[in-house]
């Protein structure tokens, strides 16, 4: 693997890898790889120049997985440098000549079967959780597997000889992923905020265990007019039942007020975590 390469989870056509073309185009080389870790672990180590992750669904909310991994490997230097939103649309992929009568087992990541669901519950199919949403197509293909569809993008149809059985079989028509760009601290140090670009800061902090302190954590961010877009409790597990609160602050960390509420923000807490300041996506 080049030091070049952008690397994402699953097979080719997956979802990750239309988050890596919609960020960095077709001219930047990709490479799959077969898990999360697997990501992280191409940036930790240096392999890969950029990682492209999943970390949040318009529909099913946040990945979790992603979010720990994120918590884990902050002390190997992995920080977010980007995002990019990536519309959602699945069909149902069979061998060609299969009848929509004749499917019996569907087979698809599981954040994907949760968008389908609606789609999945009007048949009495066996559904079967795989790894990746194309690598369940690719499987199909390559067992020549019948009476067995497959819920991906409709373009992973091309790419393993599969026809479209069903199409926008997703809850919705503004499903989206939001995957997040990851680098090396280093690189993700020398990009300071454009004037003008909205930008998004994530981190995670852990609070005293004292009343009001959750209360004094947020109202520093409320005080100097900085918005909270997303806020979400985890286990800190150092102990149990004690949790770490992961944030995305709608401003670039080194944004006057934002600076300075994560200032009073660090006087209130016993842990901050800064995983990555960098450009919004913009909507597609």
């Amino acid at each position: 693997m080049s030091a070049t390469h952008v690397v994402f989870q699953g097979e080719p056509g997956a979802f990750s890898e239309e988050a890596v073309l919609g960020f960095f185009g077709d001219a930047r080389e990709r490479v799959a790889v077969p898990t999360w870790r697997s990501v992280f672990e191409a940036v930790a180590d240096g392999s890969a120049n950029r990682g492209v992750i999943a970390i949040e669904s318009s529909l099913a909310g946040t990945i979790r997985e992603t979010y720990d991994l994120l918590g884990e490997y902050y002390d190997r230097d992995v920080r977010i440098v980007g995002e990019v939103a990536v519309p959602v649309r699945l069909a149902l992929l069979a061998l060609p000549g299969q009848s929509l009568d004749w499917i019996e087992r569907v087979y698809s990541h599981g954040q994907a079967l949760v968008q389908a669901d609606a789609f999945l519950r009007s048949r009495e199919w066996q559904v079967m959780t795989t790894y990746n949403t194309a690598g369940a197509a690719r499987m199909i293909a390559e067992r020549r597997e019948r009476n067995a569809a497959a819920v991906a993008s409709p373009r992973v149809a091309a790419l393993y000889g599969l026809e479209i059985l069903a199409n926008d079989i997703q809850a919705g028509e503004e499903n989206r992923t939001r995957f997040a760009v990851l680098a090396g601290q280093q690189a993700a140090s020398t990009a300071p905020a454009e004037p003008g670009v909205p930008h998004r800061t994530t981190l995670v902090f852990a609070v005293r265990n004292v009343p009001g302190s959750l209360h004094r954590c947020l109202g520093a961010f409320a005080a100097r007019g900085v918005n909270l877009s997303s806020l979400e409790s985890r286990p800190a597990r150092r102990a149990r039942w004690e949790y770490v609160f992961w944030v995305d602050l709608d401003a670039a960390v080194d944004d006057p007020s934002c600076a300075a509420a994560l200032d009073d923000l660090r006087a209130e807490t016993e842990m901050v975590r800064i995983l990555g300041s960098y450009p919004r996506a913009a909507e597609a």
